[in-house]
């Protein structure tokens, strides 16, 4: 009778465990070696264009930061200036600076004509403001707001749900307002930050002429 030797069968054992966790590992080691690790697989955005906007987020909109893993907008709805819902991706094709804004909020009513301001001198084929508000009810006292301090550049957009400031918040873009964000033509958040600034400022518009040669 062949007598078998039971420390083969251990190294057997040994060698198949071995080769599965060496499996494993190829497999694991295949999994994140097929993602970016500078980022771009989640969010799209080219190193290119982070490394041109971020000197320039200094002075007046130093708070803006770049972010990182640019959360996709493109669902996010909200009423357009003909009162009829619309969808993020719907003003594709352009970078946008979507700002969050309140009557009831002071800050946010002293950025305003800034931001009207911004809209004036930038606005174009290129590049739009979205100031969504996001006062509760009917438009009247935000567009009433419009008429008081004489914004004629803005459209008007209004979100009465707050659904917008809602999502932006469970991604932590937003902590409370105004909030803004810098969107790439696509939808996908290329900055953002949380408090007014001075959008009219030289500052600013260094950074939307960048964005909008890109």
């Amino acid at each position: 009778m062949k007598r078998t030797n039971p420390d083969s069968k251990l190294v057997t054992r040994r060698g198949a465990l071995s080769l599965g966790v060496s499996a494993l590992t190829i497999g694991t080691l295949g999994i994140y070696g097929c993602s970016d690790t500078s980022g771009n697989a989640s969010s799209g955005l080219s190193d290119e264009l982070k490394a041109k906007i971020a000197p320039l987020l200094v002075g007046d909109i130093a708070a803006m930061a770049i972010r990182d893993n640019a959360d996709d907008l493109s669902e996010l709805t909200f009423n357009g200036p003909d009162g009829k819902p619309m969808k993020m991706s719907d003003a594709n094709g352009k970078y946008r600076l979507v700002n969050l804004w309140a009557t009831w909020c002071a800050p946010c009513r002293h950025e305003m004509p800034a931001l009207d301001a911004l809209q004036k001198a930038k606005g174009g084929d290129k590049f739009e403001v979205i100031a969504i508000s996001v006062d509760g009810g009917g438009e009247e006292k935000p567009r009433a707001f419009f008429d008081e301090i004489g914004l004629t550049n803005l459209g008007f957009y209004h979100d009465p749900s707050i659904n917008v400031f809602n999502e932006l918040k469970k991604k932590s873009l937003a902590l409370g307002l105004p909030v803004t964000l810098l969107l790439d033509e696509n939808s996908r958040v290329v900055a953002n930050m949380n408090g007014p600034a001075e959008w009219a400022s030289p500052d600013a518009f260094k950074l939307i002429d960048a964005v909008s040669a890109f």
